[in-house]
């Protein structure tokens, strides 16, 4: 099959899928993740590594078990996907069956100032943006696919409702900046790793040295925004919002102490379900070569 077809049958794919009930779409993620953790592959490699870095409190036996139980959850992700992408907000209200610290958003929006949401890589972060833009404006950032065909499909599941979506570059950064300073939401995915010349500062992330973004200092330190995490977490029958106060390091004029407040910020989030971060992703990646890289081998590109 060439890539070609392959581009064209993605987005197909993904479109039948969005038709199969939410807990059909569970299980064949549960599925997929535990041949995942079978073939021994890149992202069974990665999440293995990092659960080792990140809980060494637990047992050989514990750690393998979180291992496979993440790989189930981050396919579960992929599932879902389409289903929130091609569904309207009424049917994924509907699904959205608890809602904790709600009241966090809502009092800081009632100030009038702009709300910088952390949303991180847990749970099915596809469900934040919608859930964000039903309480206010939302702008968050997209990076363009390689592919048309799923780069339509995908940015066009995003950008309904009450969602803009900026841009990765200078223009993008600038419509953040304007949408906080308007009182509105942005929305972020803190847990990504930067390129080393793109703003970044190496800060602890479950005590491991991680190069952390600077972007979201910048934004706290120009607007006086305020800051919370939000993730969505999956529970049986559907999903359970979380909105979580930041780290008060975060608002810290120095900008290392406050990457590490970002980071001790995802972190909380993490503790709370361990299984449901998305562990395969290289997140102690593009480390200087004085700090060791714990995916040195073969496959790593970072």
């Amino acid at each position: 099959m060439t890539q070609c077809m392959k581009d064209q049958l993605a987005p197909l794919l993904i479109k039948a899928l969005a038709l199969l009930p939410l807990g059909l779409l569970r299980g064949m993620g549960d599925l997929i993740g535990r041949l995942l953790w079978w073939g021994k592959g890149r992202s069974a490699r990665v999440t293995r590594i990092n659960i080792a870095h990140c809980f060494p409190e637990l047992s050989p036996v514990e750690q393998r078990q979180l291992a496979i139980h993440s790989l189930q959850e981050t396919a579960k992700t992929a599932m879902e996907a389409g289903a929130i992408w091609r569904h309207s907000w009424p049917w994924l209200e509907r699904r959205i069956l608890a809602r904790e610290g709600e009241d966090i958003l809502r009092n800081k929006l009632a100030q009038g100032q702009g709300v910088l949401v952390l949303a991180p890589h847990h749970g099915n972060w596809e469900v934040v943006a919608p859930y964000l833009a039903s309480l206010a404006h939302l702008t968050a950032m997209y990076q363009p696919l390689k592919t048309q065909a799923m780069d339509d499909l995908v940015l066009s599941g995003r950008s309904k409702l009450n969602i803009t979506m900026a841009p990765t570059n200078r223009k993008g950064v600038m419509m953040l900046f304007k949408a906080l300073q308007g009182g509105t939401i942005v929305g972020v995915l803190p847990d990504q790793v930067p390129e080393r010349d793109a703003g970044s500062e190496i800060a602890p992330f479950f005590g491991q040295p991680a190069v952390t973004m600077t972007l979201i200092h910048g934004l706290i330190q120009r607007t006086g925004c305020a800051v919370c995490s939000c993730y969505a977490e999956r529970v049986s029958g559907g999903f359970k919002m979380v909105v979580m106060e930041a780290d008060p390091a975060i608002y810290s004029d120095n900008q290392v102490q406050s990457v590490a407040g970002l980071n001790a910020s995802v972190e909380a989030c993490v503790r709370r379900v361990p299984a449901q971060y998305q562990w395969e992703y290289k997140r102690f990646g593009r480390l200087p070569a004085h700090l060791r890289n714990p995916y040195k081998s073969g496959d790593n590109k970072n």
